[in-house]
């Protein structure tokens, strides 16, 4: 199918990539449809509303720079997204670029997708390690320090 994306303009995308959030994301709650392909640069992605075209995020695998990274999240939060065991659970945190200062990525409110059914819903962690501003090129280079 052709979507219309913010980054690259019409772009094909396979029916598989569609990846739909029934709450929405937080501060997002009325999209609920999205693409999600690679981004240009690796390890990077791209998820793309299929209902607002000027509405796009960065997203990453949070374990890439964090391998310590751990969801302690209830049950009950995905079992309604069919996600009943971690093998089934796609894992992002959104990518925020400012204009100036670094590149970040929230691990307090990582994405969760259903592998299968790309069904998807975000969580929110109280574990207090998890920030919503985590230096992504920092984090990597410590880890490569220990």
């Amino acid at each position: 199918m052709k979507v219309q994306t913010k980054a690259y303009g019409v772009i094909d995308v396979d029916e598989r990539q569609k990846i739909s959030f029934p709450s929405g994301l937080f501060g997002f709650e009325s999209i609920k449809e999205y693409v999600l392909f690679d981004a240009d640069r690796q390890p990077f992605f791209w998820l793309q509303s299929l209902e607002v075209e000027h509405i796009a995020f960065i997203i990453i695998n949070p374990f890439l720079f964090r391998p310590d990274y751990e969801l302690d999240i209830d049950d009950e939060l995905v079992k309604d997204i069919g996600i009943t065991s971690p093998d089934k659970a796609l894992i992002f945190s959104i990518v925020t670029i400012p204009p100036t200062g670094p590149m970040t990525a929230n691990l307090q409110g990582p994405l969760i997708i259903n592998r299968d059914t790309g069904v998807g819903k975000q969580g929110v962690l109280t574990d207090p390690r998890w920030k919503t501003k985590h230096e992504i090129f920092k984090e990597l280079e410590q880890g490569k320090d220990q």
